[in-house]
């Protein structure tokens, strides 16, 4: 894998037919659709994907047929990060013998880690691990915000880049201003409405879940944040913003970001909707709602 690691790269979801069995088929269409849309690498098991939530065996069959399906046209990274370490390597040996390209790592959750605690975590892990890894910030599920020292100890141990999903976009500048001198670790932005200040100051990349429904916008949106096309930029990032309304805000539970994904590439035909425990997928009041937001948006575009 080419270093750094640029340009969008969707959090794919997992499609599934129930929770113990892939959706085959609604996972080749849908890598087939990413790539299609010229999407630069996939994300799997990250938040989007239901990672914490798939039993072990499940998440390594997703990975091996993700990896398969694939092929190599473009880098493949995943996310391993687990309450269990044990859990946490057997993933990422099966990402590795599957041809990943390398694993994502974020605080353990559940009991809150310090920022000294998640330091001693990585120098044990990493040694362990067979791929390059890349860290993933996401205070909102992790209860631990990673601060500028922790990033910089761990790519001291090797980290190829951030994802940083925290929102907070004064901490995005001041990740790019911190490692603006080495440009092979990837600052890559999870927070969809922040591509263009991403790119335009200096980061790499974007891990936007929206891309698993329009991969083409997204990568429509990052190049004109490369090229610093202030009216292109505002003409997707207003697309972007209605997707926000329109399909993220379906729904009032704190899952409704995963749940609305996967129930409009089920309306699209793409692959199922449904969701892993303790979830469960969007009912039919919701599944209309969103249809037609769907077809109300496609009528604008």
């Amino acid at each position: 894998m080419k270093l750094p690691l640029t340009g969008v790269i969707p959090p794919i979801v997992t499609p599934l037919l129930s929770d113990t069995e892939l959706d085959i088929a609604g996972l080749e269409k849908l890598i087939e659709h990413l790539i299609a849309g010229g999407v630069h690498g996939v994300f799997l098991l990250g938040t989007t994907g239901e990672g914490p939530n798939l039993s072990y065996e499940l998440r390594k069959a997703f990975v091996r047929k993700a990896c398969q399906l694939v092929n190599k046209r473009i880098p493949v990274v995943v996310g391993i990060t687990d309450t269990s370490i044990t859990g946490s390597l057997e993933v990422a040996e099966v990402a590795y013998e599957a041809g990943a390209d390398a694993l994502v790592i974020s605080t353990p959750y559940y009991v809150p880690m310090s920022q000294e605690e998640m330091v001693a975590y990585l120098r044990y892990l990493v040694p362990l691990l067979p791929l390059p890894f890349m860290l993933y910030n996401m205070p909102s599920c992790t209860k631990m915000h990673m601060s500028l020292n922790t990033v910089r100890k761990a790519k001291e141990l090797g980290a190829i880049g951030i994802k940083d999903s925290s929102g907070d976009l004064a901490y995005l500048y001041s990740l790019i201003e911190e490692f603006k001198d080495s440009p092979e670790f990837s600052i890559i932005v999870g927070t969809e409405l922040f591509i263009p200040e991403t790119m335009i100051n200096g980061g790499h990349g974007a891990v936007p879940g929206g891309a698993n429904l329009f991969p083409q916008l997204f990568v429509d949106l990052y190049d004109a944040s490369k090229k610093k096309d202030p009216k292109a930029i505002a003409a997707f990032r207003e697309k972007i913003i209605q997707i926000e309304d329109k399909v993220y805000n379906v729904g009032h539970e704190g899952s409704k970001y995963i749940k609305s994904i996967k129930c409009a590439l089920s309306i699209m035909g793409i692959c199922n909707g449904f969701v892993a425990m303790p979830f469960r997928q969007f009912g039919p009041e919701q599944q209309k709602q969103l249809a037609a937001n769907l077809q109300e948006m496609a009528s604008k575009n």
